[in-house]
């Protein structure tokens, strides 16, 4: 028997009865949502931007074109310059992506994004610079409360993101942009 059947065969033997699940209740913070949001985007070294219109958000992509930038628009009624490639290796030189966001948490600063909001899954973490659109009204204080808005069926993607990519893994030495964007920008549509 390898040791893998063993310790599958020892875990057979175990009948632990049935628990329920923990009932969890924090109460949340809904003290100036828009405020904390702000301050823990920051933290995380994001940017957010409040827009009344989502042609605010069309002039910076503009100019990110006008600058030579390469940009991938997921957003319904605005415009990039590159389109997404059936392939996701070939974003690989993508210094901009927009895509929209489910919800955005004020205790960290993070949004939700689905794999149907980008196109691809890869395309939050391989684009130099992430950029999202999310509504003001679905900021939530905390993840206990967005967790109830958010489903995901069996084989789904979505991912909370927090911010650029970070990592000290490496004497202690923080690298920005190891793993996915360099930059974060959170465009808020009141």
């Amino acid at each position: 028997m390898s040791s893998r059947d063993a310790i599958f065969a020892a875990l057979d033997k175990c009948n632990l009865p049935d628990a329920p699940m923990p009932s969890i209740t924090i109460e949340p913070n809904n003290e100036d949502l828009m405020g904390q949001y702000e301050a823990n985007l920051a933290k995380v070294g994001g940017t957010l931007v409040r827009v009344k219109e989502l042609s605010e958000v069309q002039a910076h992509l503009d100019k990110a074109m006008a600058d030579g930038q390469s940009v991938v628009c997921r957003v319904e009624g605005l415009n990039g310059n590159r389109e997404l490639d059936a392939k996701p290796h070939t974003l690989q030189d993508l210094d901009l992506a927009l895509v929209n966001a489910e919800a955005a948490v004020a205790e960290n600063g993070a949004v939700f994004v689905r794999e149907t909001a980008s196109g691809h899954r890869v395309l939050p973490y391989i684009t130099e610079n992430l950029a999202v659109v999310v509504k003001a009204d679905t900021l939530v204080a905390n993840m206990h409360e967005v967790v109830k808005n958010v489903k995901l069926e069996s084989g789904q993607h979505g991912a909370f993101i927090a911010g650029p990519s970070k990592t000290a893994d490496i004497e202690q030495a923080l690298v920005i942009g190891a793993h996915g964007a360099c930059s974060m920008t959170v465009y808020m549509l009141d």
